[in-house]
């Protein structure tokens, strides 16, 4: 199977994998335990905090485990609404579903909520946003980049254009780190959503970063584990798993993105001389190793289900919202008609693939129908 869906969950690295071992089997304390084996525990939590705060930049005690990017969305979001109850919440259109339905709940329980519109390339521009804020105290959140086309939002500039407001950015960053640098300080130091599963980490391990007087309610209480903001027992191993992927990214970046990047120009090249064929968002800064596509005619998931019959895992859009049957809301957002949406599938690569995945995956393309066949 050549799997080109890292952007959904990216393979577990075997470097990672072997850092996790021993907290499965040998080190299997209570990491609020004084004894021995919780203080081994602490130990190796404290370590990965600090690998992951190293990887964007901000402070280790600026870092609070999640079981993912969905939780730390949600607490973002919710955790701000509940400690603000005066504030507005504003999101882009272009957004993650574990940002837009926090934001639908929300809505529904009477607060105050806003959507920011992006251009035709799914950017949004620091002005309308600076506009849209004004004066109201708000919390503003918006993808780094975009799971489904990879375009990367500008928003160092976006953080720049809420200074002297009473907005604070929240950044999912999720997609973006470890294929992009990324600095929380850079970014407005507010919140920022990353997650494991996306770098090569275990699934189910994420965090919240919160800059300095960020005020959040937590949304799970108990045992005041992750300095208050999200109780129960710390799952050690992934942490751990966490703690060695973030830095194995900040390490590796460059080699990853250089070859990331010629295998997503190797893919596009050739897409562009299948007829028929449209790349969403093609002229956007987008990732090294996310290319969002449509064949006129044939619907994303149908085409997904004929590749995947051929060998070839890829996705009709976010991993989070797909079987829906309905065109991408993030395409939908930035004009895209919706025949030419529900067309839509996404390549994502990852540190496996390599040049004969794309030159499989335009092989098998062309078959799929005679007018969508290579053209000189």
């Amino acid at each position: 199977m050549i799997y080109l869906d890292h952007n959904a969950s990216s393979p577990l690295d075997e470097r990672v994998e072997e850092a996790i071992r021993p907290y499965q089997n040998k080190f299997f304390g209570n990491p609020s335990s004084l004894h021995r084996h919780g203080r081994l525990c602490r130990d190796a939590i404290n370590r990965a905090r600090a690998q992951v705060a190293q990887l964007v930049g901000a402070q280790p005690s600026q870092i609070v485990f999640t079981s993912g990017g969905t939780e730390a969305n949600n607490l973002a979001i919710q955790g701000w609404a509940a400690a603000h109850p005066s504030g507005i919440v504003v999101a882009g259109a272009t957004e993650h579903p574990s940002v837009i339905e926090p934001l639908e709940v929300l809505a529904r329980r009477g607060k105050p909520i806003a959507r920011i519109a992006v251009d035709a390339s799914g950017m949004i521009h620091p002005a309308n946003l600076r506009t849209m804020v004004n004066d109201r105290k708000a919390l503003v959140s918006i993808m780094l980049a975009n799971n489904e086309t990879g375009v990367i939002q500008d928003c160092k500039a976006l953080a720049q254009a809420l200074e002297g407001t009473e907005a604070v950015l929240h950044t999912d960053a999720v997609q973006a780190v470890g294929k992009i640098p990324v600095n929380f300080e850079q970014l407005g130091g507010g919140l920022m959503t990353l997650s494991g599963h996306k770098i090569g980490a275990p699934q189910g391990i994420g965090a919240l970063v919160i800059g300095p007087g960020i005020r959040l309610e937590p949304l799970l209480y108990g045992g005041g584990q992750e300095s208050g903001l999200r109780a129960g027992t710390e799952n050690v191993a992934a942490i751990v798993g966490f703690g060695k992927a973030a830095e194995l990214a900040r390490i590796e970046l460059a080699e990853r993105r250089e070859r990331l990047l010629r295998l997503r120009d190797r893919l596009e090249h050739r897409l562009n001389r299948l007829a028929g064929t449209t790349i969403f968002a093609q002229n956007a800064p987008r990732l090294c190793n996310t290319v969002q596509f449509g064949v006129s005619g044939i619907d994303g998931e149908t085409l997904v289900m004929f590749l995947d019959r051929a060998g070839i895992a890829l996705s009709s859009g976010s991993a989070c919202a797909s079987g829906g049957g309905e065109p991408s809301p993030v395409l939908t957002a930035m004009g895209i008609p919706a025949e030419l949406a529900k067309s839509a599938v996404r390549v994502s690569l990852g540190p496996g693939n390599t040049e004969k995945d794309i030159d499989r995956l335009i092989e098998v393309l062309t078959q799929l129908h005679p007018r969508h066949a290579q053209v000189a």
